[in-house]
């Protein structure tokens, strides 16, 4: 396959940034798209260029770092990772679009790598939960109902890629805050947090500048999990409640 590509290149956080166009060629069908990235950087640095920058880790579908903007969809024209997503799903002579998350919570570091760090601080501000220390409990010491094993196990999927903020109109971070939400207070493990879990992290969230959710359910089509919009309902839920428990103190 012969490919155009045109890649935001932003030599830093501070430059301004410009899509580039690359020709490459010999592109086999099997390879994934951030093998064809590799391939493109080769070719870069043979030429003494400087190479495109992007993020990636596991290449298994699990990390979630692979975060790219392709032909203007998050992680591209299929429900994966880019780093599962394989040249098949393009045609000889195509030209593709490459650009990095497009969210102010998501600073550009530099070419199509982004500072996610934002939902590390949403994390640490309640995704958390109250473990003695000690020896490990018995596994099967605290019994959880089958329904909410199957919710927590759906909701733990998340991988925190951020396709759900890049997707998002309006660059809301609603869908992986529910997931983490929603994840911990329906187990019993998570109880002891429950209210002040999710008062902390929609605070948080609101705090790094994500924008407001209006649930056109754009972030849900992105995911590459298949974090359900419904989640988003749950989470409001879980602090309406949460504040209603607040104003009674």
């Amino acid at each position: 396959m012969k490919l155009t590509l045109r890649v935001w290149r932003q030599k830093n956080a501070d430059a301004e940034g410009a899509m580039s166009t690359y020709e490459v060629d010999g592109i086999s069908t099997d390879m994934s798209f951030l093998e064809m990235l590799d391939t493109l950087n080769e070719e870069l640095i043979l030429k003494g260029e400087e190479p495109v920058a992007f993020d990636h880790d596991c290449r298994e579908g699990i990390c979630g770092a692979c975060s790219l903007v392709i032909n203007g969809e998050a992680h591209g024209p299929e429900r994966t990772t880019t780093c599962q997503l394989h040249m098949r799903a393009f045609k000889d002579g195509d030209t593709i679009d490459i650009e990095p998350w497009r969210a102010s919570a998501f600073p550009v570091v530099k070419d199509l790598v982004v500072d996610r760090s934002a939902f590390d601080r949403i994390i640490q501000a309640g995704g958390y939960v109250t473990a003695p220390t000690g020896a490990a409990p018995e596994a099967h010491a605290t019994p959880v109902p089958k329904a909410d094993a199957d919710f927590a196990f759906e909701h733990a999927e998340c991988i925190g890629c951020g396709a759900c903020v890049a997707a998002c109109p309006n660059g809301a971070a609603m869908l992986f805050t529910s997931a983490k939400i929603n994840h911990l207070n329906v187990l019993p493990q998570g109880a002891p947090e429950r209210e002040t879990r999710v008062l902390d992290m929609v605070a948080q969230m609101d705090e790094e500048g994500f924008g407001g959710c209006t649930l056109t359910g754009e972030c849900a089509t992105a995911c590459p999990k298949g974090i359900p919009l419904m989640s988003i309902t749950g989470m409001n839920k879980e602090w309406l409640r949460a504040t209603r428990q607040a104003g009674k103190r």
